[in-house]
């Protein structure tokens, strides 16, 4: 299994009402499984190695955006207890916002 991770954050959300200050925060930029491997749990697994870094290096929330018609998707990351917030748009990408979401880590 392939696992990339990045420390950044793109200009088009300097916008978005965040939960937490732009500090030690750790950006989810896409979650994908091959859909041959959906639905075994791996997503859950991929999301708790995200939280558990960031809990493990001092990090205060995880913050990601999905696709608003990804109806699973958002279902998926509220079942994990992250709050949903504003909006952003990649016009390049499609006419539909992302939905962006924080979770606090404890």
């Amino acid at each position: 299994m392939d696992v990339l991770c990045c420390l950044s954050k793109d200009e088009v959300y300097n916008n978005v009402k965040w939960l937490t200050r732009d500090e030690k925060n750790l950006y989810v930029h896409r979650l994908a499984v091959d859909p041959m491997y959906q639905k075994k749990g791996i997503g859950k697994l991929l999301m708790d190695f995200a939280e558990e870094y960031g809990l493990n290096n001092g990090l205060k929330s995880v913050r990601l955006d999905t696709f608003s018609k990804n109806k699973r998707n958002n279902k998926f990351y509220r079942s994990r207890n992250y709050i949903q917030l504003d909006d952003v748009y990649f016009p390049n990408q499609s006419e539909f916002p992302f939905h962006c979401y924080e979770k606090i880590l404890n």
